[in-house]
C-alpha cells in the first residue's frame, strides 16, 4: 500500500527535475562558504538565457574548514530557477500557474495531523544543540554573499508562528541569520505586515514570548506559499492542501505548539524574544544592495527535528534576476491581473508586469492597457495597481499592447513618445519606505503614475514589412549567417496614423516604380504650405 501523500516532497521533486533535464546533480566537493553560491549565481549573470537555466544538487558539501555534512545535501534553485521549474513544483502548466492560485486561495483544504512524520526521524534537544559542529552549526547552511554575508542565512527557510488571538498559523519566508549553535537572528518586516511581524507584535504585548519553527525543505506545494501575498490571518497550510487537491500532511514540533509540514527535511524550534533585539546582518537582499546590520528579532532554538538523511533548500537571491524574484513574479502577476480585472471591475487591463532586472519586481509595474479604454480608465487601473500592496508600486506604468512589457527599451520608447510628463505624471505622497536601503530624508517615499499609452493614433513602427523581413531572414538562413533570435519589434506595424495611399506609394517604392510617387508629389506642390506642414489627404492619380 502506497502511503505517501498527494503531493511531492522535495526529494520526489529534485528526482522529477532530474528525469526532465532540469537539474545539474554536483557530485564534487563544494565548500558551501566560499564556492557554492558564486557557482550558482554564474547562472545568472554569466548571459545564460533563461530557459537554459537548471536546479542545483550538491551531494558532497563541506565548509571552509574543510568539514564534511554526511547524510546532507543542499540544493539551490530547486524551487524557481526558470518559471518551468517552479510550474512543475506546482505540478501545473506554466499557463495555468495564476489561476491554480486563484483556485487555491479560494478554496482552502485544513491539514491532516499525522503522530509520526518523516522530519522528526531525529531529534536534537538540549546538550545536542550546544557547542561546535552541534545545534544549527550542525547544518550546511550556506554563505549567500561571500565576502559581504556576516553567517550562513536561512533563505528558502518558512517560520512558522501562530497569532496568539485567534489560534491561526502563519507561514512567511523570512531570512534567519545564524548566531550560534542555539540562536538565530530573523528579519520579519513589519512595515509590510508580515504575519510573524504581526504576531510578534501581540506576543510582545502579552509579555511572552514568541514561539516559532523553522522549516527547511519543505514540500514544493508549502514552499511557495511562503512568499505569495496571502490575506493576514490566512493559513497558508490550508491553500497549500487546494494546491494540492489534498490535505498537507502535518506534525506537532515536539517542543512549541505549532503544526509543519510532515515531510519536510529539517524543522528547527524555538522561542522568539519579546523583550530584546539582536543586530542582524549585513546581507545581500534581493533590492540588489547589502542589507546593512540592524536589529532584528532573535529566537532561542529549542529543538532540531530532521530526516536521517536530508535535503536543505536555499535560495539564490541578491541583484536580480534570481530565485527568489522568479518565485515570486510568476504568483504576484497574476494576482494584481484579477484584482485590476475582477475585484476592481478595468477590463481595459490585460497583463500585469513586474520588471524584475535589478529592480525586484517592487519598485516598477507595468499595466498593459487595450487600445480604446477610456482614459479614466487607465488612471483608475494606475492607482489600483499602487494602492493593491504596501510594497510593490513605486514606480506605475501604463502601456499599449504593441509595448513588450518584458523588454524595459520598449517601455522606455513608450514614456519618451507616448507621454507628457505635465499631463500624464502624478505623484502620490506617504508611501512606505519598502524593502531596500533607505533614502537621504526620511521614510516617507512616494508613488509615480506614469500613462505612456497612446492618446491617438500613431504612425506606423519604422521597420520593414513582416513580408520583406521574413524574405531577408531566409537569405540569411541560407548564407549560414550567425543564428538569429529575433528582439521585439523585429518587423513594422501600424499604429493608426496610416492611409491606404501610404500604402500604395511604398508599394510601388518596394516595386522600383519610385518615379512614380515624385510625379504624384510635384502634382501636390503647394505655394501656400509652411515647412513641415502635415500633407494629408493627397490623391494620386498614378494607378
Amino acid at each position: 500500500m502506497d502511503d505517501r501523500p498527494g503531493y511531492d516532497d522535495l526529494d520526489a521533486h529534485l528526482e522529477k527535475l532530474a528525469a526532465a533535464g532540469l537539474l545539474h546533480v554536483i557530485d564534487r566537493e563544494i565548500d558551501k562558504d566560499r564556492e557554492m553560491h558564486p557557482l550558482v549565481r554564474w547562472q545568472y549573470r554569466g548571459g545564460i538565457p533563461e530557459k537554459n537555466r537548471k536546479a542545483f544538487l550538491f551531494t558532497n558539501v563541506t565548509d571552509a574548514k574543510g568539514r564534511a555534512y554526511p547524510g546532507a545535501r543542499v540544493t539551490i534553485g530547486a524551487l524557481a530557477a526558470t518559471p518551468d521549474i517552479y510550474a512543475l513544483g506546482l505540478c501545473k502548466p506554466r499557463d495555468d500557474i495564476g489561476k491554480t492560485w486563484l483556485a487555491a486561495m479560494a478554496a482552502p483544504i485544513p491539514p491532516k495531523v499525522v503522530d509520526t512524520a518523516p522530519c522528526q526521524e531525529v531529534v536534537l534537544t538540549g546538550d545536542d544543540l550546544l557547542g561546535e559542529g552541534k545545534g544549527l552549526d550542525a547544518l550546511p547552511i550556506p554563505i549567500s554573499t561571500p565576502g559581504y554575508d556576516t553567517a550562513p542565512y536561512f533563505t528558502a527557510g518558512l517560520w512558522a508562528t501562530r497569532d496568539p488571538d485567534t489560534g491561526i498559523q502563519n507561514l512567511g519566508l523570512y531570512r534567519g541569520n545564524l548566531k550560534a549553535p542555539d540562536r538565530v537572528a530573523v528579519m520579519m518586516e513589519r512595515s509590510t505586515l508580515a504575519g510573524g511581524g504581526v504576531h510578534w507584535l501581540k506576543y510582545k504585548a502579552r509579555g511572552e514570548k514568541m514561539p516559532a519553527a523553522v522549516v527547511l525543505g519543505a514540500p514544493p506545494l508549502v514552499a511557495f506559499t511562503g512568499p505569495q501575498k496571502l490575506p493576514l490571518g490566512c493559513d497558508e497550510l490550508t491553500v497549500a492542501g487546494a494546491l494540492a487537491g489534498c490535505p498537507i500532511e502535518v506534525v506537532r514540533c515536539k517542543t512549541v505548539d505549532l503544526l509543519v509540514p510532515a515531510t519536510a527535511q529539517v524543522i528547527v524550534e524555538g522561542l522568539i524574544d519579546t523583550d530584546s533585539l539582536e543586530p542582524e546582518g549585513p546581507f545581500g537582499e534581493s533590492h540588489g544592495y547589502m542589507a546593512l546590520e540592524e536589529y532584528n528579532f532573535s529566537m532561542t532554538v529549542t529543538a532540531i527535528t530532521r530526516r536521517k538523511n536530508y535535503t536543505i533548500a536555499s535560495i539564490i537571491s541578491q541583484v536580480t534576476p534570481c530565485e527568489s524574484s522568479v518565485i515570486k513574479k510568476v504568483a504576484y502577476e497574476p494576482l494584481y491581473l484579477d484584482h485590476l480585472r475582477n475585484t476592481l471591475n478595468i477590463k481595459g487591463v490585460t497583463r500585469v508586469s513586474m520588471h524584475e532586472p535589478l529592480t525586484n519586481l517592487r519598485r516598477f509595474l507595468f499595466i498593459t492597457i487595450a487600445k480604446g479604454t477610456p482614459h479614466t480608465e487607465v488612471w483608475r487601473a494606475l492607482m489600483g495597481a499602487a494602492s493593491f500592496t504596501p510594497a510593490i508600486g513605486k514606480f506605475c506604468v501604463a502601456i499599449d499592447e504593441d509595448i513588450d512589457p518584458e523588454n524595459t527599451d520598449h517601455v522606455l520608447w513608450a514614456m519618451a513618445y507616448r507621454s507628457n510628463p505635465v499631463t500624464d505624471t502624478h505623484v502620490i505622497p506617504n508611501r512606505g519606505k519598502g524593502h531596500g536601503p533607505q533614502l537621504p530624508g526620511g521614510a516617507i517615499d512616494s508613488t509615480l503614475l506614469v500613462d505612456a499609452t497612446a492618446k491617438g493614433d500613431f504612425p506606423p513602427v519604422a521597420l520593414p514589412k513582416k513580408e520583406f523581413m521574413d524574405r531577408a531572414r531566409g537569405i540569411w538562413e541560407e548564407l549560414g549567417l550567425p543564428a538569429l533570435a529575433p528582439e521585439s519589434p523585429w518587423s513594422g506595424y501600424s499604429l493608426g496614423d496610416w492611409s491606404e495611399e501610404w500604402d500604395a506609394c511604398a508599394a510601388r517604392a518596394a516595386s522600383g516604380d519610385w518615379l512614380a510617387n515624385g510625379r504624384r508629389s510635384a502634382a501636390a506642390r503647394s505655394a501656400t504650405a509652411k515647412p513641415q506642414d502635415p500633407a494629408r489627404g493627397i490623391v494620386s492619380s498614378e494607378k
